[in-house]
């Protein structure tokens, strides 16, 4: 912790650095992905304070559109479309996923109900190989069915129906810092 703390210490010393993003966001795209600490958005992207929307769930799950239930993971969906008029958004899985690894391997999560039953969001459950400790198959599975959720959103639909909006699957990996994109034409994964 200490050196994070350090970091934090000295990180608001160049306040010249920051001040135009007391002015407001403008980011192009939401970036929705793994809560994973090995996974981190502007790294992999490059990224600067401001460019980019993060959502951040276990298993880079997108829930159900309830809007009788509303989830801080909707509200974020829906002000990155609807406020900040977002021009696209990445579903970015990662490999050696705990959270779908569990899902693939049918792992008995009753010790912790909270992360079970949000993994049951994650239906249809992933296939893929369970010697595979990487599990690229359910990772990739798994990244399509959330962009298929997305798709059921009020507000994704009406942006992808009027082309002002587009959705794209990444699939990361955590061993080698490669990233992968699924390519609807081929439906594979191909590095970008």
């Amino acid at each position: 912790m200490q050196p994070l703390i350090d970091n934090a210490r000295t990180f608001g010393q160049r306040p010249e650095e920051f001040a135009r993003l007391a002015e407001g966001q403008s980011p192009e795209v939401l970036f929705i992905t793994c809560s994973d600490s090995r996974v981190v958005p502007a790294l992999i992207t490059g990224a600067r304070p401001g460019e980019l929307f993060e959502l951040r769930t276990a298993g880079n799950i997108v829930p159900p559109y309830a809007p009788d239930r509303p989830t801080g993971e909707t509200a974020t969906i829906e002000y990155a479309v609807e406020v900040l008029g977002v021009s696209d958004i990445v579903v970015c899985g990662h490999s050696h996923c705990g959270a779908v690894g569990a899902l693939v391997r049918g792992d008995d999560l009753d010790a912790v109900p909270a992360v079970r039953d949000w993994l049951a969001h994650a239906t249809p459950r992933p296939q893929g190989t369970v010697e595979d400790p990487t599990v690229a198959d359910g990772v990739q599975n798994h990244v399509l069915s959330q962009l298929l959720r997305l798709r059921s959103y009020p507000c994704v639909e009406k942006r992808l129906a009027d082309g002002r909006l587009r959705l794209r699957g990444w699939y990361y990996e955590v061993h080698t810092g490669a990233v992968r994109e699924h390519r609807a034409d081929t439906d594979t994964f191909e590095t970008l």
